[in-house]
């Protein structure tokens, strides 16, 4: 579905933005721009990727007017700039909201605006029954782009509005595994915040495939939810410790705004849930004829005896396993 198609990726200079990248690459795209405001690490990415396809915008998706121009002629885009580390969030709540927000607020009235096919926003599993700041400001970005759909003219504006909702990419910057590597490498305790905690787990390629086997499944008004299994930090901990050698561990507690254990699909979205392949499907209807009308490619069926969908709940990896993604993926 890519083929030939010009894409815009929103905070396209980050981990997930650049796998992206790679990968569209490699499926025959016309064009990639990336959009970002953080030019050292544009001129970094240009030089790392030298494919003819990039362009590079510098912008930031508080400015409406940069979008617009960024879009023109885009065929789909991804959403993925944001303010995403915790800590900081809490401490300055008013510049997420107008990143994480406002920002996507910007996105979508561009698309609209520009005529994009598709769009399609990264969520996170701390937008579920939020904590901290940064989760609500991502749930409401989830919120608007799943709205989106509902107060447009199809006829004017054909843009589908999805997003996608997953746990912490592994290795991804500021989460645990690159820390506890780089503690273990300079001969530091391991600061672990909770023995008790869990974490969903996906790797960069597993959370790609879901992304495009998303966006190209997506009708609009989805929120997709892949079917991961979870690790617990005290396994992570033992499996760097096996690859890299023993250090010191100190127990330091969670962090402000921090969960014990995450949840991609709580209690009350669990009637709005369906399933279809390898992955859930949150509609925000309750009618089961404008479901069957929705014609996806496969099957698919309620999400019958389902349970909170937290990481403390579903399967873990076990530790060999986490040697290996660790062993493949970060060193």
């Amino acid at each position: 579905m890519f083929e030939g198609k010009k894409i815009l990726i929103t905070g396209g200079t980050g981990s997930l933005g650049q796998a992206l990248t790679k990968r569209l690459l490699s499926m025959n795209v016309n064009t990639i721009r990336i959009f970002s405001r953080n030019e050292s690490k544009q001129i970094e990415m240009e030089s790392k990727f030298n494919d003819e396809r990039l362009r590079f915008f510098l912008g930031d998706v508080r400015d409406l007017e940069r979008l617009k121009r960024a879009m023109e002629g885009v065929d789909y885009v991804f959403h993925a700039a944001a303010l995403k580390h915790v800590p900081k969030i809490e401490y300055n709540p008013f510049e997420a909201i107008k990143t994480n927000v406002i920002g996507s607020q910007n996105v979508i009235d561009a698309c609209l605006e520009e005529g994009v096919e598709k769009a399609v926003c990264i969520g996170t599993d701390k937008a579920v029954s939020p904590l901290n700041t940064y989760g609500a400001t991502k749930l409401l970005m989830e919120k608007l782009f799943v709205t989106a759909n509902n107060y447009i003219n199809p006829e004017r504006h054909p843009t589908k509005f999805i997003a996608v909702r997953y746990g912490n990419v592994l290795g991804s910057s500021g989460s645990v595994v690159p820390i506890f590597i780089k503690q273990v490498n300079k001969k530091q305790k391991i600061t672990i915040t909770d023995p008790k905690m869990t974490r969903f787990s996906v790797t960069m390629n597993e959370a790609l495939d879901f992304i495009l086997e998303s966006t190209e499944l997506g009708l609009g008004s989805e929120v997709f939810v892949p079917k991961l299994r979870s690790y617990s930090i005290l396994d992570v901990k033992d499996a760097i410790m096996e690859l890299l050698g023993k250090t010191d561990e100190e127990t330091v507690g969670i962090r402000l705004g921090e969960k014990l254990h995450e949840v991609l699909i709580n209690e009350y979205e669990i009637g709005y849930t369906w399933e279809i392949d390898n992955k859930y499907i949150i509609i925000n209807t309750l009618d089961n004829e404008i479901i069957k009308k929705r014609k996806y490619n496969s099957n698919i069926s309620r999400a019958v005896n389902m349970q909170i969908y937290s990481s403390d709940k579903v399967e873990k990896i076990n530790k060999e396993e986490l040697k290996k993604n660790i062993k493949d993926n970060l060193l």
